[in-house]
């Protein structure tokens, strides 16, 4: 019998739902430390962290002597590449939140163009400001990231009449490589980010990456708040010469007062793109066929590499 240990209550009774009699079903949602872990929980095959987990679960890997795969929630692994020891496999869930973040890349841009957080403010200080905004159609949008979250927000983009390029780490039929970002970057309306955070795209845009994007472009961050230069964006921002749309801050989650929470021309999410009701279900899925394709010694889906990052 396979064991998996899972550090999500929820995930874990819906597993046992699911689950045939050849895996047991262990949850670990309450474990502080190794030494709370169960003798059943200690020969488990499989560890499934919670959404967004942080280092607590990962200090667990070295009491799991059976471990042979990691299979994340998030489509996001940056905590847990190169810490999984040699032999353990690791997987994400990408493909289950594709939908939803592309959504709120698209939602967030477009009330950032059509200015909705200021109506806002001018409804709740009963201030009629009629005025002429801005509109996507016709938008020059560069996709920097080119896997589920990219694809799925080019086919929303180009419904609402947008030009739409995809980068990714190498050029290939219909992706621009990433090499070519910043000779692109001038004559782009929008920039969205939608690539994972490793130490080849942590701090990627910088003062020089935002120097390039022209006057009263839009950067929309749905990727990692490490992506981007907080303080270069920062003085984009105050200088009122950009504006932002962003679910992911570094520091995250952004402390009171933090100068972000005033900057002008920017929209704040809480990293709520991926938040959605669906998503737990689609998150299933991918989790369910990876442990089938494990119980069965099949090709894992979605595996991370240090050589291929994603």
């Amino acid at each position: 019998m396979t064991v998996i240990a899972v550090a999500s209550s929820e995930l874990a009774e819906t597993l046992r739902q699911h689950a045939g009699d050849t895996l047991q079903i262990v949850d670990i949602s309450a474990v502080t430390s190794a030494d709370d872990l169960s003798d059943a929980a200690r020969q488990a095959e499989v560890l499934i962290p919670g959404f967004l987990a942080g280092t607590s679960v990962l200090d667990l890997i070295g009491s799991l002597p059976n471990l042979k795969l990691v299979q994340l929630m998030t489509a996001g692994a940056e905590v847990w590449v190169g810490k999984v020891p040699d032999g353990v496999t690791l997987t994400t869930s990408s493909g289950a939140h594709g939908g939803s973040t592309a959504e709120w890349a698209v939602g967030a841009l477009l009330g950032v163009l059509h200015e909705f957080p200021g109506f806002v403010a001018d409804q709740q200080a009963g201030h009629w400001n009629r005025h002429r905004t801005d509109e996507l159609a016709g938008k020059r949008v560069l996709v920097i990231g080119a896997g589920d979250l990219g694809h799925n927000a080019q086919r929303r983009l180009t419904a609402f009449d947008a030009t739409v390029t995809l980068a990714g780490r190498t050029a290939r039929d219909g992706v621009v490589g990433i090499d070519q970002v910043p000779q692109l970057l001038p004559d782009q309306d929008v920039v969205i980010l939608m690539i994972p955070l490793t130490d080849a795209s942590k701090g990627l845009v910088d003062k020089d990456f935002l120097a390039r994007m022209p006057d009263n472009a839009v950067l929309v961050n749905a990727a990692r708040g490490q992506i981007v230069d907080t303080d270069a964006l920062l003085a984009e921002l105050n200088a009122k010469r950009l504006r932002a749309a962003i679910d992911v801050t570094d520091p995250e989650p952004l402390p009171d007062g933090h100068p972000l929470w005033s900057a002008p021309n920017l929209f704040i999410t809480p990293h709520i793109a991926g938040a959605v009701p669906g998503a737990a279900a689609r998150v299933l899925d991918v989790v369910l066929d990876n442990l089938a394709r494990f119980a069965d010694g099949r090709e894992l889906r979605n595996v991370v590499t240090a050589e291929r990052g994603y």
